[in-house]
């Protein structure tokens, strides 16, 4: 017992980061003596670790935002996207009538290298049955993931084939990719969308670069849309890429924590010289928002699209000793012209914070972009053409993209928020691989002659009324072309993997289309550059 006080006294003076002669050096030591008392003499039996745990997130909780408490079983899933892997058999998996199905083999895996299939049904793992027992994500997780060099033995149901297959799959580390696609929509326009800043984000994007310039890529489209961010040192080694070594891309300060300055430095190619387009939603925030500033700052390319979240505070992770840790917030990081991108916040009210999103469909603001109004007080200039721009709130676009709500129904979002649209397509697919694989050998092929047409739209609806989603006609006819789309990209994702889905989709996309108006009108907008 004495240990575990110990213990959360180091934690406490770890946190609160003051020396022993400091109020808050007391008032940790006074927080100590309270839990030994409860725990001592309180008339019933009390859940020591319990208590810590609520007391440090309530305490979290009068912060800001996003300092927050992550327990230790959160802490390993948490990190796995930024660190970029994992380990395990490596299969991208989805549970279809309570039967775990493989959607795909992760490129390049251990399951891959055995000859796992998509399509393939896993019904046994190291001899223990898991089909028909209410399998759960993170039932499959425990079943599959393992350190490096272990091995699982599996009993997988493959369509055509009469008998059971068994497979020894001997686990690895498996990459976390961050940029979802890259390709060419048009000849000498490159698109990379990145969906996340991880540890891996910029090799992946060097070799997007090196790939489309062998393409001949002359102008840039990069996708930010809902990125949340991630490595706040990932964002700024992605801008090394866009800017000449020595310019300021972002800086960050606060109450203990010394102005800090990140500049654009020499990486492992030279900075790519031609047009850059950056795509912005509402769900773009923190590293997102580090980048679109620079580049906007600069003047070294047009933001396209909506306003971004606006979350310009900077967390350290800091462990505790039972192996959580906390995720604290040390600092402001500001963009080159010296805005400040966090949004305004009451202090303990992150319900409101995260409520602001609802308030700008309220508004008015993802429709019109003259909904949007900030004072004077935070209004700054671009360091090359002074256009204005403002901080304390996110990063607006040069050109502003309306969200598109034409094709939105009731009947739609039901579909969506049942998962019905993705376990159709992954179950229509299933069935029809093998023709469609010999139809469309190519993914061009398939993008050029393939189209969802009302057939296959009645059989989703079908499947729909299967999983007690009314059949609605009106919304049928307002989001039919919408789903056909979604369908479109989800059977492409099944077939040619993941990156797929948005080369079908963003043909239809209006910021996308945007991008590529712009870049054909390009004396109409070259003013917002330099």
């Amino acid at each position: 017992m004495k240990k575990f006080f110990i213990s959360i006294l180091v934690a406490l003076c770890t946190v609160f980061t003051v020396n022993a002669q400091s109020n808050s050096s007391f008032s940790a030591y006074k927080f100590v003596r309270f839990i030994q008392y409860l725990s001592s003499s309180y008339v019933d039996t009390i859940n020591v670790t319990r208590l810590v745990d609520d007391a440090i997130v309530d305490i979290l909780g009068q912060l800001d935002p996003h300092s927050v408490y992550i327990s230790k079983e959160d802490v390993q899933a948490m990190n796995e996207p930024l660190e970029g892997k994992f380990e395990g058999i490596g299969i991208e998996f989805n549970i279809l009538n309570d039967t775990l199905m493989v959607v795909n083999p992760i490129s390049g895996g251990p399951s891959e290298r055995v000859g796992i299939m998509a399509g393939d049904r896993i019904i046994e793992v190291d001899g223990k049955p898991i089909a028909s027992i209410g399998l759960k994500i993170p039932d499959v997780h425990k079943l599959l993931r393992g350190p490096k060099g272990t091995r699982v033995d599996l009993k997988i149901v493959r369509k055509g084939v009469k008998e059971p297959l068994d497979f020894t799959i001997i686990r690895d580390k498996i990459p976390i990719y961050s940029v979802d696609t890259y390709y060419m929509p048009e000849p000498g326009v490159g698109y990379v969308k990145i969906n996340r800043f991880s540890a891996t984000t910029e090799d992946e994007f060097v070799q997007a670069l090196d790939e489309l310039e062998k393409k001949r890529m002359k102008d840039l489209i990069i996708d930010l849309r809902n990125n949340g961010g991630g490595y706040l040192n990932s964002a700024y080694e992605i801008a090394s890429y866009l800017f000449d070594p020595g310019k300021l891309i972002v800086y960050t300060e606060g109450r203990n924590s010394p102005r800090t300055d990140y500049f654009s430095h020499k990486r492992k190619r030279k900075p790519f010289k031609g047009r850059v387009l950056i795509m912005t939603d509402e769900g773009s925030a923190s590293a997102s928002e580090i980048l679109s500033g620079a580049v906007q700052d600069w003047d070294r390319g047009i933001i396209v699209g909506r306003r971004t979240f606006g979350k310009g505070l900077v967390q350290n992770q800091l462990p505790l000793p039972d192996g959580s840790m906390i995720r604290l917030t040390v600092a402001k990081y500001y963009t080159p012209s010296g805005r400040a991108i966090q949004r305004p916040y009451k202090k303990g009210d992150a319900k409101e914070y995260y409520s602001d999103l609802e308030k700008r469909y309220k508004d008015g603001e993802l429709f019109n972009q003259d909904s949007i109004h900030f004072p004077d007080s935070l209004k700054y200039y671009t360091l090359v053409k002074k256009k204005v721009v403002y901080g304390g709130g996110g990063i607006m676009p040069d050109v502003f993209v309306p969200l598109d709500t034409s094709f939105y129904s009731n009947y739609y979002g039901k579909l969506v928020r049942s998962g019905v649209i993705n376990q159709f397509a992954i179950q229509w697919v299933d069935a029809n691989r093998k023709s469609l694989l010999k139809k469309y050998t190519k993914f061009k092929k398939f993008e050029k002659n393939f189209n969802v047409d009302d057939s296959i739209l009645n059989e989703l609806f079908d499947f729909a009324e299967s999983k007690k989603i009314s059949r609605d006609e009106e919304g049928i006819k307002t989001s039919s072309n919408e789903l056909k789309i979604q369908l479109k990209g989800l059977f492409a994702q099944s077939l040619f993997g993941p990156g797929y889905y948005y080369q079908v989709t963003n043909s239809s996309n209006e910021t996308f289309r945007k991008c590529l108006e712009i870049l054909k009108n390009w004396d109409k907008y070259k003013h917002l550059v330099q």
